[in-house]
């Protein structure tokens, strides 16, 4: 609808003009996803992204998921400590660089996120927060009974107000009787698999999707923790073997096939924010505030022969031009970079992995 505007001109005349609408420095936008969860359909699978006016070059191109449900505010701060020492920028105790491409970036506070989630009971989700040291979303939890607050990896589509448990240390009794006394393994997944809930892997039907995953029982989770990752738990040992079954087998997005325990946790659903992979950063300086340093090119450095000249900087240095040489490609510490050169030795496999990820070229899995 065009309003009208009333401007005054220096005549004394009364003029009254109709303006467009006024156009904000943001906009959202909807895109259709590229990847989408096996149960998402791909026709429908649209999803809004915050863009900018370009009115200075770094806003031009930035692009940041449409979150509005997130809180405003500062953290708990008694779950969080500041991040400091060399480990900010990439080194380890004794001061060398372990970790290229890291310095810098704005002060952050580390949250301290449970991801074991031992404590049962209904816990009541408070608010969901950005964490500026992971990709996912968390969210504070307040645990009706005691009033204890704590953090966890979110899921997608949590939201202020809804109430988790975890049933880690075993089923309620009230749960219990609810069933008369008998644990029906149907009855029971309709009642705890819920979105959120944590779960040892035992008591999660197959074919749901998981994340947060734990490798054994009383460890925290190590797979499916960063932001729009899942798996989906393929089957599980029959209870008729001798000794009883040990393990759940499940697939990661990678392809990989793997046998973690069954008393592992793992919480029902996918991590939050899958639509970070999306997001664009519109320019360097953004990418320092993130405490992410520029990656240089081999050929750009010096040479790797002139150590008593400078220190050795990269195998491709030096020379005239930009020309590395009649050599093949090879890292920084001298190892081939292309052509499927494996690291891995023979004789030490990984026992808990049953279809290894496709590595290098090839299809992802077999028809």
């Amino acid at each position: 609808m065009i309003r009208p505007v009333t401007s005054v001109w220096t005549t004394g005349r009364v003029y009254v003009k109709y303006v467009r609408p006024c156009k904000y420095s943001t906009t959202v936008e909807s895109l259709t996803a590229a990847v989408q969860p096996p149960t998402d359909s791909n026709k429908n699978a649209t999803f809004e992204m915050r863009t900018y006016k370009p009115r200075t070059p770094g806003l031009r191109h930035l692009k940041r998921p449409y979150n509005q449900h997130l809180w405003k505010g500062r953290p708990f701060l008694p779950l969080t400590f500041i991040k400091k020492g060399h480990g900010k920028g990439g080194r380890n105790n004794t001061g060398r660089v372990t970790v290229r491409h890291m310095g810098g970036g704005h002060k952050r506070r580390i949250r301290t996120v449970d991801f074991l989630r031992e404590t049962s009971g209904p816990h009541r989700v408070e608010r969901i927060e950005h964490d500026p040291g992971r990709s996912a979303h968390i969210a504070l939890l307040n645990e009706e009974a005691t009033g204890k607050k704590s953090y966890i990896i979110a899921a997608e589509g949590m939201r202020a107000g809804d109430v988790v448990q975890s049933y880690l240390r075993g089923i309620p009794r009230d749960l219990l009787d609810s069933m008369g006394g008998v644990v029906d393994p149907g009855v029971l997944a309709a009642k705890t698999a819920w979105r959120g809930n944590c779960l040892p892997l035992h008591m999660i039907p197959v074919g749901t999707l998981v994340f947060n995953i734990g490798s054994q029982k009383g460890k925290g989770a190590v797979f499916c923790r960063s932001a729009g990752t899942y798996a989906v738990i393929v089957s599980k040992e029959e209870e008729t073997k001798k000794g009883g079954s040990k393990y759940v087998v499940i697939r990661l997005q990678s392809g990989e096939v793997r046998k973690v325990s069954k008393h592992a946790c793992a919480t029902i659903g996918t991590a939050s924010n899958p639509h970070h992979q999306h997001a664009q950063l519109g320019k360097a300086g953004r990418s320092r505030w993130l405490n992410i340093r520029p990656t240089v090119r081999g050929l750009a450095m010096n040479a790797d022969q002139m150590v008593n000249v400078c220190p050795a900087d990269h195998p491709h240095g030096g020379g005239r031009g930009k020309s590395k040489g009649n050599v093949n490609p090879v890292s920084p510490w001298g190892l081939p970079a292309k052509g499927g050169y494996k690291t891995r030795k023979v004789r030490n496999v990984n026992r808990w992995v049953v279809v290894p990820k496709v590595r290098n070229q090839g299809k992802r899995r077999a028809k």
